[in-house]
């Protein structure tokens, strides 16, 4: 099984790329994760957005502008 840069392991449901060039990829992590399906996408244009299994959110525009959203449940819950 794999395991993310935080040494979190998962399972990979979905993943792939279209005909524009852009990818993506669904992880599962398990019930003890915050968001236990978080996933990832990256567009031919630059720009990415990921939905982390501890429910936080990155998007990058591709063009030097990011917005990190923090987890909403205070920080106590599922796996960081």
């Amino acid at each position: 099984m794999p395991t993310d840069n935080r040494g979190n392991q998962y399972n990979v449901t979905s993943h792939g790329n279209n005909s524009q060039g852009n990818h993506y990829c669904s992880r599962d992590y398990g019930s003890s994760a915050s968001n236990s399906n978080s996933y990832h996408y990256s567009n031919s244009n630059g720009s990415y957005y990921y939905s982390n299994s501890n429910g936080s959110t990155y998007y990058n525009n591709g063009q030097g502008s990011a917005t990190y959203t923090a987890p909403s449940s205070g920080g106590s819950g599922g796996k960081k």
